[in-house]
């Protein structure tokens, strides 16, 4: 069955959104006085949905001041604290004038080892049990590109084998994301520097996007997700890796925790052959600005599809 017609929504914005729980509750509580709403908020918060009256109250991302902001970040990391047991570092990135990040592929390189599926793992505080990953390395028989076919359960000790080259696939940041036009709450969008994210306090867990998305790339939280807090990364982001919880999606930003920050992403730097390469394509002197330019052979999935990746896979000459 298709997916509803959001085309109207999507027009109208943030401020005339469909009802949803949040709303709801909201236009219920202007009514019904502070301690009401307190009430109505007890069985979200047995759930892990709001664990406070602040939280549920949150204006819409692009509707807050930097003051609001600033709220929300401290908020935040009083939770992470209570929860983890570590005091952490979040911020709100917001995208650098000038820049349009992409991420370029050497399928020749890549020997299918899958540290990159573990570094973004740990990087970006995803849930260990159950484990949840934003990239899958696929394996193929060489001359074939036919992803749906592909095996993404080999043995990583068995790698590289002979007669077959490895794929990783994670959210292709596309120039036309359908993930967001399907969104009935405006819970993800694109920003300038072409990375979409995920407001995770805005979210209602409708997996629309999921279903919208052809790369597989969107996960969701059906349980309460587990990080050991050992191994929690304290340096999060609000857009980014700030801890989930369950309900809601997640995916790939291309570590804007980082690369907002002048840093590669963690897949990046973890990778031992150099297969990956990131950068800004609208610095021409850039490494990614070079690759698309000089290389012959270029590969964006489902071309077919219009959304048009910003995630570039090629093969060496």
């Amino acid at each position: 069955m298709p997916l509803p017609d959001q085309t109207p929504l999507a027009a109208a914005g943030p401020t005339n959104r469909q009802m949803n729980r949040r709303s709801f509750l909201r236009s219920t509580a202007a009514f019904a006085g502070l301690s009401a709403l307190a009430a109505s908020l007890a069985p979200l918060r047995e759930l892990g949905e709001f664990s406070s009256v602040e939280e549920f109250m949150q204006k819409y991302y692009k509707e807050m001041t930097p003051d609001d902001m600033a709220k929300v970040l401290k908020r935040i990391e009083n939770q992470v604290e209570r929860q983890y047991g570590v005091r952490p570092h979040v911020r709100d990135l917001k995208p650098m004038d000038g820049v349009e990040f992409v991420y370029c592929l050497n399928l020749t390189r890549c020997i299918g080892c899958r540290k990159c599926v573990h570094a973004c793992v740990a990087e970006n505080n995803q849930s260990r049990n159950p484990e949840i990953q934003y990239i899958r390395v696929l394996k193929l028989p060489h001359g074939s590109m036919d992803i749906e076919k592909a095996d993404h359960n080999y043995a990583p000790e068995s790698v590289p084998e002979k007669g077959f080259f490895y794929m990783p696939v994670q959210c292709q940041q596309c120039h036309n994301p359908p993930c967001v036009k399907v969104c009935p709450v405006h819970a993800t969008w694109q920003e300038k520097d072409g990375i979409t994210v995920i407001d995770y306090d805005w979210c209602i867990g409708c997996r629309y996007c999921e279903a919208a998305c052809p790369y597989w790339a969107r996960r969701f939280n059906f349980t309460k997700p587990e990080i050991p807090k050992e191994r929690l990364n304290p340096d999060m982001s609000y857009l980014g890796n700030r801890p989930r919880k369950q309900g809601v999606m997640e995916k790939c930003h291309f570590c804007i925790q980082r690369t907002r920050a002048g840093r590669y992403p963690a897949c990046l730097e973890v990778c031992p052959v150099g297969a990956r390469k990131f950068g800004n394509i609208l610095d021409p002197e850039s490494e990614v600005s070079y690759i698309l330019r000089e290389k012959r052979v270029f590969i964006q999935l489902k071309e077919e599809m219009g959304t048009n990746p910003r995630f570039f896979y090629y093969f060496e000459k």
